[in-house]
């Protein structure tokens, strides 16, 4: 039988975390369950270990107590890492006790699994440089801030790259979840888990449920006026050179210092910001798509169709139709 083990990061937990922790462990349960259903043993044991002992969160609204201390696990198969806070500027023991295990655990061949914000904690511990990530997308400018060596992939549901999956934000590990189940039982396990669970399967992405707000503290001066003047004029059709002209510098040099402050092309951060209005338009108002598409700054509609489903996953239709109920009748 393999053996999973979900980290629990003390004094950074959350409401989140506990839905993590316990997403998991039903997960598991209910997979297991079905193997026997069908005359299989378990695949997987799962314990929830930490550096400390029970603790009451919230004023005592929630207990958790680890059933194991990590000094105890000298070898696990699978390594959840679950949300939690993201400030790991001053680490501290206890964090510092949980990188060094995880660490541990990989280097000996564990997978290791990064839920919502706990890739914090991998990049903290270096696993994740030069590889490819998922967070909550409302944690990617901090993320960037904090490790710029991280390939950070926020459009991405999960990601699995060298024995290490990370996941986006939200409720999302369910998806995750899924995915895991798949990935060490097969495929008709997955199946039961997400109709017994009633979650989708098969999602890849959370574009969709991102808002783009764009990389402001960065501390480009120049990079930051350029993208105040993408987003006042957001009706008009910015070529790069035309910015890059304006703000008397070289093509070159202006596309390389835009990505470096902002981890977009000047034409990706154009167009994310002429969708994400595209979006909120077709939330809350009745007007139709080629309206919308206007006020954008598009009169292409196969090009606005392009753009829009590239960033969110879906057609403008598609979008309008999840999210404006009232347009969509």
């Amino acid at each position: 039988m393999k053996h999973a083990t979900i980290v629990y990061p003390a004094k950074r937990s959350g409401y989140s975390t506990l839905a993590c922790i316990t997403a998991a462990f039903e997960t598991f349960i209910t997979a297991n369950a079905y193997r026997r259903k069908n005359g299989e043993t378990d695949l997987f044991s799962i314990e929830l270990a930490g550096t400390l002992g029970a603790e009451d969160i919230y004023g005592g609204m929630f207990t958790v107590r680890p059933q194991r201390n990590i000094s105890e696990i000298s070898k696990t198969d699978l390594v959840i890492v679950p949300s939690m806070d993201t400030d790991f500027s001053q680490a501290s023991p206890e964090d510092n006790a949980l990188i060094e295990w995880v660490t541990m655990q990989y280097k000996q061949g564990a997978v290791v699994v990064s839920i919502c914000s706990g890739a914090f904690m991998l990049a903290a511990s270096g696993l994740l440089d030069g590889k490819s990530c998922s967070t909550h997308w409302a944690h990617a400018d901090d993320f960037r801030r904090q490790f710029p060596k991280v390939n950070l992939m926020t459009d991405k549901l999960i990601t699995d790259e060298n024995g290490i999956c990370t996941n986006g934000g939200g409720f999302s590990f369910l998806n995750l979840m899924i995915y895991l189940v798949e990935k060490y039982y097969d495929r008709e396990t997955a199946i039961f888990c997400s109709k017994n669970l009633q979650i989708e399967m098969d999602r890849n992405s959370q574009s969709a449920f991102s808002i783009f707000t764009g990389q402001k503290l960065h501390g480009d001066k120049m990079v930051e006026d350029a993208q105040k003047y993408i987003e006042s004029s957001l009706s008009e059709r910015i070529s790069v050179e035309q910015l890059s002209s304006k703000f008397a510098i070289g093509r070159r040099n202006f596309d390389r210092r835009f990505i470096k402050a902002t981890g977009n092309t000047p034409l990706e951060y154009a167009q994310r910001v002429k969708v994400e209005l595209a979006k909120k338009e077709l939330e809350v108002s009745r007007k139709t798509i080629n309206e919308v598409m206007y006020e954008v700054g598009y009169s292409d509609q196969k090009a606005f169709r392009e753009v829009f489903r590239k960033i969110t996953g879906m057609s403008p239709l598609e979008y309008r139709s999840r999210y404006n109920k009232e347009a969509a009748n």
